[in-house]
């Protein structure tokens, strides 16, 4: 009996508008174990990396309609599929040319004619490379996993996390932060409570009042979820997040007492909003709250030093034009 093929190296997804291109590479890149697939123009590109997304991508530059300049610039654009090695293929070497590829998010080029070895090496490269990549992001995943299934320990927290990455993102958003600071709080709505995997379910899900020795273990769940999540150098923006989103406005938290703008801005913008979804979310003590209760009871605990105040304002203004609310609704109407 025959032993199985084994599965190939990784798909790759080349990009000519001439035939003849496309076969020469996938002579040279099909004995070497990729599976090949291929598009004519941009648009045909676009719409198969939307299908299945390829592990590399070989991109020639002159085409007729969307360019390669112009593929690259929306893959690159794009969440789902900025990661996926884009190497342009070209004839052209002016320097502005080069330039202009770097410029849309361009991670090598190859200048035609090229050798045989050299397509190989880079290729064999860049896929190295994805699979790194490809390890951190499933390492993320099992991290959010991990979080969730804290959340799902209590049945009233259901959602909880889902709503303040997009609460958090939205207000971000709103103060004009950088993308990377808004991945960071998407992330951090998740993960800012996984450290509570190391505190115990009667202590979490304890009706009566804590012990001092129960709050000592509860107050150290930021430190926790900091070490379990530092080893990722990919998430050393929503560390700050993690441990600090327990801090007060007028240094009463825990675990470093910061004080006012000692706090990270985005555990800040974590802890208004973590307020405002405890108070509208329904517990076995209290029925869930609606904004003319909820907007004086959050400007009481500002008044109190428990959170920043223009932040609080900021998303109160965001709840009452509706702005906070559209992430969430669009979000649970793609639930199965």
């Amino acid at each position: 009996m025959l032993d199985p093929a084994p599965p190939p190296r990784g798909t790759i997804l080349i990009v000519d508008d001439q035939g003849i291109n496309t076969t020469l590479v996938e002579a040279i890149l099909a004995p070497q174990g990729y599976e090949i697939i291929s598009a004519s123009d941009g648009e045909r590109a676009l719409e198969l990396v939307a299908a299945k997304p390829p592990d590399l991508i070989l991109l020639d530059v002159m085409m007729p309609g969307m360019n390669g300049f112009d593929v690259c610039a929306r893959l690159k654009e794009d969440e789902r599929t900025r990661l996926i090695p884009i190497v342009m293929v070209t004839s052209l070497n002016d320097l502005q040319d080069r330039i202009r590829g770097i410029e849309v998010g361009a991670d090598d080029f190859l200048s035609k004619p090229f050798h045989s070895a050299e397509l190989i090496a880079r290729v064999r490269s860049l896929l190295r490379l994805k699979q790194f990549t490809d390890e951190l992001e499933d390492a993320e995943d099992v991290l959010c996993t991990l979080a969730l299934s804290v959340e799902a320990k209590d049945a009233c927290t259901d959602g909880h996390c889902e709503r303040l990455a997009l609460y958090s993102v939205t207000l971000g958003r709103s103060l004009g932060l950088p993308r990377e600071q808004l991945k960071a709080l998407h992330r951090g709505g998740y993960l800012h409570d996984v450290g509570k995997i190391a505190v115990p379910e009667s202590i979490l899900n304890k009706t009566t009042e804590l012990t001092e020795e129960e709050w000592r273990i509860i107050r150290t769940h930021p430190v926790i979820g900091e070490r379990i999540c530092k080893p990722l150098k990919s998430l050393k923006f929503v560390l700050p997040i993690i441990r600090h989103h327990h801090e007060r406005w007028d240094g009463s938290g825990y675990p470093d007492g910061l004080r006012g703008q000692e706090i990270p801005l985005t555990a800040r913008i974590i802890q208004v909003v973590d307020i405002y979804d405890a108070l509208t979310t329904a517990r076995p003590y209290k029925l869930p709250l609606d904004a003319s209760q909820v907007f004086p009871i959050m400007r009481q605990a500002s008044e109190k030093g428990v959170c920043d105040p223009g932040l609080l304002e900021q998303f109160i203004s965001l709840l009452r034009s509706g702005e906070a609310l559209v992430g969430l609704e669009k979000a649970r109407s793609r639930r199965p």
